[in-house]
């Protein structure tokens, strides 16, 4: 009994040693983020927007006072406070104040921040680490990057070192810096986890993604590397609540300074234009255009005239890499092009009829006019004839051709789907029909032809119009009886 007491104690001892070293070991391998905080945070700036409004311009224009008892005291406050057609004294003017971050990246004062964060603002005030305040001026912002570059005139200040988000790797830890709530230079910590990040709202921003706590008034600080580096700007997060739920995206600091360099020098951005609209190619949608797995941009559509469209860029293209650059998902296009010299020629490697081919492009300028495609809505015509895939398709009629912008002898219009492989691949009544297995159609009795001609038990790509959404391709699976 004593020695199994005896080899009990010394069981337990050196159970508290290993634990106790294992515990020393794990503080030597966390990071220390004290030296970044140190050496970043004076370079990082709370910035406050001010918004002037006019009395009675937070009202819709179909504002009604509700109804209330004569003698209720409610009734002379909404008349002289929020009666917009008089009643009354009617206020002055009113301020809104909002707040967000930013970082020194000059020494003379120019600072980097978010779009969203400057936006509509009447006055920008900018305070420094050392308690001074600023009041600073918008040099340019740019909205679809949700970058901004505003100037206070101030000279020798610190500046953040800036480092290539190239070369971050997930799982890395990241540090930010920022005013979450007002609350100035609050550090919070997490490690990357992804990277280029598209979200619905933001083509073309490959976005960081980290588990960073990051809040309101975080919006437009530095995210450090463990070297004291920014590699990214702190932009948006996820959350149903409007806090922090785990999910932080950030741009990544090399997007941003192309952004800033143009808006130093010009004001403004010049993006390059393509002209395509693309989308994913899914698992089924590789197997019928004979990928070996889900990768590229498959171009949907080619606007008229556009660089693409000189360049010989075809619907059914699955753009591989641009400009040297692999492209394995639709969302990594449009960075890439963005990016592009105006103007100067640009190699793309395609894939086109289960051949890879090059091309080259001459890369536009964008608009906002050949920014997006928005197809009309229209009203469906009657039926036409059926084919064997449970669809009812007819002619497309002239004006929803003129409508949807199609050639003179492309597509037919989905009347209905019956229960089938077509309703399985997602068709919809109101659709039309552009391609079927990569040829064109200009009338149902093409259609009918192709059907036949594709025979049993594959799966084909269809070319549909849809009027809420664009064309887009769709994988079809042909029954093998």
């Amino acid at each position: 009994m004593r020695i199994f007491s005896s080899v009990y104690r010394q069981s337990v001892v050196f159970a508290v040693l290993m634990f106790s070293l294992n515990a020393a070991q794990a503080r030597m391998m966390l990071p220390d983020f004290t030296t970044i905080v140190e050496r970043g945070a004076p370079a990082v700036v709370n910035i406050s927007i001010i918004q002037n409004h006019a009395a009675g311009r937070m009202l819709g224009k179909n504002f009604k006072i509700p109804d209330l008892p004569e003698d209720s005291p409610l009734n002379e406050l909404f008349k002289r406070f929020l009666d917009p057609h008089g009643g009354g004294k009617r206020p002055h003017g009113f301020k809104t104040r909002s707040m967000g971050s930013g970082f020194i990246i000059s020494a003379d004062g120019y600072i980097l921040t978010n779009h969203h964060v400057v936006d509509g603002a009447d006055e920008v005030l900018v305070k420094l680490s050392d308690r001074r305040e600023f009041k600073a001026r918008v040099i340019g912002s740019d909205e679809k990057t949700d970058v901004a570059l505003v100037k206070i005139d101030a000279d020798h200040l610190p500046v953040v070192k800036l480092g290539n988000s190239d070369d971050l790797k997930v799982g890395e830890w990241v540090l930010a810096i920022g005013s979450p709530f007002g609350l100035d230079h609050s550090a919070s910590a997490g490690i990357v986890s992804a990277l280029g990040r598209s979200l619905p709202s933001e083509n073309y921003v490959p976005f960081i993604q980290t588990d960073v706590a990051i809040n309101p008034g975080n919006s437009g600080g530095p995210l450090f590397n463990l070297d004291g580096e920014v590699i990214g700007v702190n932009s948006q997060i996820y959350s149903r609540s409007g806090g922090y739920m785990g999910l932080s995206f950030s741009i990544p600091i090399d997007v941003a300074m192309n952004i800033v360099d143009q808006l130093r020098a010009t004001g403004h951005v010049s993006r390059g234009w393509l002209g395509v609209l693309i989308q994913d190619v899914s698992r089924d949608l590789a197997e019928s255009f004979g990928l070996p797995r889900p990768q590229g941009a498959l171009v949907a559509q080619v606007v008229a005239d556009s660089p693409a469209a000189k360049a010989g860029l075809e619907p059914g293209d699955v753009i591989l890499a641009f400009n040297h650059e692999d492209v394995e998902d639709s969302s990594s296009l449009p960075p890439l092009v963005g990016a592009s010299p105006i103007d100067k020629p640009v190699d793309m490697t395609i894939l086109r009829d289960g051949k890879k081919r090059s091309l080259r492009v001459i890369v536009g300028k964008l608009d906002e006019e050949n920014d997006a495609l928005e197809p009309a809505r229209f009203k469906q015509p009657g039926k036409a004839e059926a084919g064997r895939l449970g669809l009812v398709v007819g002619e497309l009629p002239e004006k929803v051709r003129k409508a949807l912008k199609l050639d003179t002898d492309s597509g037919v219009l989905v009347e209905e789907v019956a229960a089938g492989p077509a309703r399985e691949a997602g068709i919809k009544a109101g659709d039309v029909i552009l391609m079927f297995d990569k040829q064109r159609v200009r009338a149902p009795r093409d259609l009918k032809r192709l059907i036949e001609k594709a025979g049993a038990g594959r799966t084909v790509p269809v070319l549909i119009q849809r009027r809420a959404s664009g064309p887009m391709f769709l994988a079809l699976h042909l029954p093998k009886s």
